[in-house]
């Protein structure tokens, strides 16, 4: 703590204090604290107090985690107002939200504040903690390999991909072995992570000397005259969001050789002393690999590609080609389709929320039709039990996204109808009332017709216990983002949905950007739950994500994440996602055509929803 001349007063909330004399955490500092019940008693001591309070300029802190209300020197760290308050979590402090706006503890408090303080398990602290490990990685790298380098393309398997370029042979097991040493030898020194303020053209050169251009090329396009970067032991970088204290605190990682790179391994998000397992999940790879080859045949594997196509005015061409790849790939899973169309009666198309399953089931009955079958179209959704009925999730809510919430049986008693022939009323529910009804609708299913069900579930094999694998052809589609930031950082394809759904929220059913973002981890913990343990069961997969869409739903997100307040607590998302994509420049979407799969969330679209 800095040496004062006059004691910091901290004046407490909880009723039961009374007034008392303490030494400060450090042993160097009396702090006079007053409870409630005192403060009259304490009157004359308390008016000089104030009165030092506005001689020293202090500013006053309300802790959220233990309710105090407390007031520092002006210039004091959240670092130090941790240690004072004695906050103890989970996991070590990282990390404060001020004013429900991330900081790091270097943070200075010149205003009066509302703090929480955070620990690696928070979703906040977690990805400062990815941030940070990614920054010890890429330092490992260098020192092992100076003339290589490192690009981190995808979270994959429970963990990040990442492979070394000029390398000038393959990536050998002990390579990564000893980059997994180097990587310890950094986190026992404890290095501290510097964050400075620099005139950006000092910056990007600094940057263009590590080799990190796609970085450099993205600070220069914002055209700011200054920025930050972080240093760690004279190494620099820069990660978009909040770092560690120090390399210290990165106590458990895993690095393994995967495919031709390497994978990660990071602290499952419920006990940081325990890895993720790693799942093998190829077929996904091989989605990633595909799509990672477009983007660099096409030279835009980087938002600053983009955003430089964008200023060229060649943002049009990218919208052509990438809607092209996505006709070109939907085309040849319907030709897979109709290869088989004497054993598959119904193609099962699944993923995770805003992942575009509707718009795809349409666009891939177009071209089934091509082929010369009749798509027929269900929804799973229209089989949810009535709402009384829908399990309950560990808080009580309704969760909608378990398989006990679909009435799995009628749903496979109606399949079984339809498949021997019989004609059967279809159902519907009514998301407003909670109940199923009918009405009239009525299908059967003739010569050439194939049924297209879409729903979360369709890869899990106990949502259809009683219809013949042999019968169904199962379709995974996800928006697995293709751009990344720069050479280390790349873009969750959560954040990616996010986007999507916020836009879709507030068009189509008037929900601000505030109640998705609050929805969102509950809907995540659904899709961990119930969707991606089943994803590799799919027959092909298909990625629903395009080149450019980021940069044309900024436009739509800025607004919606901006309406987001201070006083609220998904401040701190919203303020995160908003300065994701100040990185992009604007592409209008004109060019959009009404079938794209980016319709279903934009509007415009020529289907019928």
């Amino acid at each position: 703590m800095k040496t004062l001349t006059l004691p910091v007063t901290s004046v407490r909330s909880s009723p039961e204090l009374g007034a008392e004399q303490s030494p400060h955490r450090n042993g160097d500092l009396p702090f006079r604290r007053f409870g409630k019940n005192t403060r009259q008693e304490a009157g004359v001591s308390l008016r000089i107090d104030v009165i030092k309070m506005h001689i020293m300029k202090n500013v006053e802190i309300f802790c959220r985690n233990n309710q105090n209300r407390c007031y520092y020197p002006l210039g004091t760290t959240l670092e130090e107002i941790a240690r004072d308050q004695q906050i103890t979590l989970r996991t070590p402090v990282c990390g404060a939200l001020v004013n429900n706006k991330l900081k790091e503890l270097s943070f200075t408090v010149v205003k009066s504040k509302t703090v929480e303080f955070v620990d690696l398990m928070h979703p906040d602290g977690r990805r400062m903690y990815i941030r940070s490990l990614l920054f010890v990685m890429y330092a490992a790298v260098r020192e092992m390999f100076p003339e290589v380098s490192l690009e981190v393309e995808h979270g994959i398997s429970n963990g990040y991909y990442a492979e070394l370029r000029g390398l000038g042979r393959p990536l050998s097991a002990s390579d990564v072995f000893a980059i997994q040493q180097e990587m310890q030898n950094i986190i026992a020194r404890d290095l501290p992570f510097e964050k400075k303020g620099l005139p950006t053209e000092e910056a990007v050169e600094i940057l263009h000397r590590q080799g990190l251009h796609h970085k450099a090329q993205l600070f220069s396009q914002q055209g700011t005259l200054y920025c930050y970067v972080y240093f760690m032991n004279g190494l620099a970088n820069y990660f978009y969001g909040h770092l560690l204290p120090s390399s210290g605190m990165l106590t458990h990682f895993g690095l393994e050789h995967y495919y031709d790179g390497i994978l990660l391994r990071v602290p499952r998000p419920d006990d940081m002393k325990v890895l993720q397992d790693a799942v093998k999940q190829d077929k996904l790879f091989g989605v990633f690999q595909q799509h990672k080859d477009w983007a660099e045949i096409l030279k835009v594997s980087t938002i600053a590609d983009l955003n430089e196509m964008i200023l060229s005015g060649r943002g049009g061409d990218i919208i052509k080609i990438s809607e092209a790849l996505h006709e070109k790939r939907i085309a040849e899973i319907a030709n897979m389709v109709s290869q088989k169309r004497d054993e598959v009666k119904i193609v099962l198309v699944a993923g995770p929320s805003s992942s575009g399953k509707t718009t795809f089931s349409k666009r891939l009955g177009i071209q089934l039709a091509v082929n010369g079958l009749k798509p027929r179209m269900i929804s799973v959704d229209d089989y949810f039990v009535d709402r009384e009925k829908t399990p309950l999730d560990e808080k009580g809510d309704h969760d909608y996204e378990a398989l006990e919430a679909i009435d799995v049986e009628f749903l496979n008693a109606q399949l079984l109808e339809l498949l021997a022939g019989r004609e059967v009323e279809l159902p519907r529910f009514d998301f407003h009332t909670g109940k199923r009804f009918f009405n009239g609708h009525r299908m059967i299913l003739e010569e050439g017709d194939i049924l297209i069900l879409e729903g979360i579930h369709s890869m899990n094999p106990r949502m259809l216990p009683r219809i013949s694998p042999e019968t169904t052809f199962r379709v995974f589609i996800s928006a697995l983002t293709q751009v990344s930031v720069d050479e280390q950082t790349h873009i969750s394809t959560s954040d990616n949905r996010l986007i999507r759904r916020m836009i879709r929220d507030s068009k189509y059913r008037g929900y601000p950007a505030r109640e998705t973002i609050k929805r969102w981890p509950s809907v995540r913990k659904g899709e961990e739950k119930n969707i991606f343990p089943y994803q590799e069961n799919a027959d092909v997969m298909f990625n629903s994500a395009t080149l450019y869409e980021l940069a044309v739903l900024k436009k739509y997100a800025d607004p919606l994440l901006q309406g987001v307040t201070e006083n609220q607590e998904e401040y701190s998302e919203s303020t995160r996602l908003l300065k994701f994509l100040f990185y992009f420049k604007q592409l209008e979407e004109s060019e959009i055509p009404p079938t794209s799969l980016l319709r279903e969330f934009l509007g415009g679209s020529s289907f019928v929803y």
